[in-house]
């Protein structure tokens, strides 16, 4: 399997997940998902909101690396986040439909606007505290769907943890059966 194609099925893991998560998260109500459960960004819907965050800092990065990244430019029109902890949307369900919208780009983005050479170059960025960084682009990548999947482990514990099961979470599931 190229690299390329295994970006296509981290893309289509990430919306399988984000789906799961909050089909899960929105059986609760409001108040429960503001509250502090002692996680990095506090709540359930906090850290909901730091995937996001993470997702339109990187994703706006990554709009500059190919003028053929339109679907990335939509990404970086729903907001512009300046801090990783920024509550972009206070309700759960509001932020579900946008990252329903992110998720839907990101896979188009993988599947129709990037390539294996893209992959291959580097891509230079300012960090959110302004400090310069060179780094290969498809290990970027590689870094953008770790931390989705990073804190969609925090958000599972914190639902498992209040007799929410939010299904199953392997990746394998993505992974095509040799013939």
């Amino acid at each position: 399997m190229s690299q390329l194609d295994h970006f296509r099925l981290m893309a289509e893991y990430n919306s399988r997940m984000n789906e799961q998560v909050f089909t899960a998260a929105l059986k609760f109500d409001e108040d429960f998902l503001q509250k502090d459960l002692g996680a990095f960004f506090k709540s359930i819907n906090g850290t909901l909101n730091h995937i996001l965050v993470g997702d339109i800092i990187w994703f706006t990065r990554f709009s500059s690396h190919s003028e053929k990244f339109t679907s990335l430019v939509e990404i970086s029109e729903i907001a512009q986040p300046v801090y990783l902890n920024e509550i972009l949307f206070g309700s759960t369900s509001e932020l579900y439909n946008v990252r329903k919208r992110v998720d839907g780009l990101i896979e188009k983005w993988t599947i129709n606007e990037i390539d294996a050479a893209d992959l291959q170059r580097g891509l230079t960025y300012n960090n959110t505290k302004g400090i310069r960084g060179r780094k290969l682009f498809g290990e970027l990548l590689s870094h953008v769907f770790n931390h989705q999947t990073h804190h969609r482990g925090q958000i599972s514990t914190m639902l498992n943890q209040n007799g929410a099961d939010i299904g199953i979470t392997d990746f394998l599931l993505e992974i095509p059966d040799l013939t």
